[in-house]
């Protein structure tokens, strides 16, 4: 079920999740219902928009909010300096589990419980932003999924470079405060080190918050980019309508993250499905709520990755697909 698809259906509840909803929720009732906490960098409307998989995820194991299961939502609204209060507060109501969507809101939640396990969803460099001992053995009370695989970099810059003719110069949309500085320093090195290879000019030009993300495309513009690749981050990833109706209006050839771009009208896609890695949060609640510690929980990467190409944008911009690379294309938006 796709994101945008979700229809609000756990446990037969016409408005689940109610108390998920709300930014405060008082304690939960007494007794032995676990309480799952959720704690998430961005606006509520923005938590809505991706958490269908895993309450999916969670519906199909059985769980009823309000009966065997209750949850409570804290989003920071991409504000960073908030995560460590919101989760200290998850930790104080004495739940069972935190599920953090993204390193930033596990970094903080880690600094806030060495007890309370809790599930990563979709982290970047989970070893190296200090998070866990290793994928196989993670070693604390941390566990759960990253996006990240091998050569997802040089591959997004081929791809790019295969469907603009001539392109020369690239301008990569990087949010500089995304992950750990270890994490964004390689992002960094991984993109720099694909352009050179590739024969291209690159210039990397940040947006620290949305309010940052239009100034950004006039900087590419004035630069006379030919095409531009978003560099992963959750912050980008909310605003990727406004990303795309950029691009649009600047005629800009995008390479984007996930499929969620291409969706709402982006050039081309190539990544982890985003919603497969939310439906495997709700796996890890149910395996530590029936008892099995995040210690032996090994963090899980992406078996598929997939491109998704948006042929009306292409045509928009009066690009032709090659024919071999719509044959290999997961998804072809018409």
């Amino acid at each position: 079920m796709r994101r945008r698809d979700f229809m609000v259906l756990f446990g037969g509840a016409a408005t689940w999740p109610l108390s998920a909803r709300a930014q405060q929720q008082p304690n939960r009732p007494t007794g032995k219902t676990p309480q799952v906490g959720l704690l998430m960098p961005g606006p509520a409307a923005h938590s809505a928009a991706i958490l269908g998989p895993f309450y999916q995820g969670l519906h199909d194991l059985g769980y009823i909010e309000g009966q065997n299961l209750f949850l409570e939502l804290r989003n920071a609204d991409w504000k960073s300096d908030r995560l460590p209060a919101l989760a200290a507060e998850l930790v104080g109501l004495k739940g069972d589990i935190i599920v953090a969507w993204s390193t930033p809101a596990a970094r903080a939640a880690k600094q806030a419980t060495n007890s309370i396990p809790i599930i990563a969803a979709v982290m970047a460099d989970p070893v190296g932003d200090e998070l866990v001992a290793s994928l196989a053995r993670p070693g604390g009370n941390v566990t759960g999924t990253t996006f990240l695989g091998p050569e997802l970099v040089p591959k997004r810059l081929q791809l790019l470079r295969d469907i603009v003719p001539g392109l020369a110069r690239v301008a990569a949309l990087l949010h500089p405060h995304a992950y750990g500085e270890h994490t964004m320093a390689n992002i960094v090195k991984d993109v720099e080190d694909s352009a050179r290879t590739l024969g291209m000019q690159l210039q990397v030009i940040t947006a620290d918050g949305p309010e940052d993300i239009a100034g950004a495309f006039s900087t590419m513009i004035k630069e006379h980019a030919d095409a531009f690749i978003v560099m992963p981050s959750p912050m980008l990833f909310g605003e990727h309508r406004r990303i795309v109706e950029l691009a649009a209006k600047d005629r800009l050839p995008g390479m984007y993250q996930a499929r969620e771009f291409v969706d709402a009208g982006g050039l081309i896609s190539y990544g982890a499905n985003l919603d497969d890695l939310f439906r495997q949060a709700a796996s890890y609640v149910d395996k530590i709520l029936k008892g099995t510690k995040p210690a032996e929980l090994p963090v899980e990467r992406p078996t598929k990755f997939e491109m998704v190409i948006n042929l009306k944008t292409a045509r928009g911009l009066g690009l032709t697909i090659n024919r071999d690379i719509l044959l290999v294309a997961d998804d072809v938006i018409d």
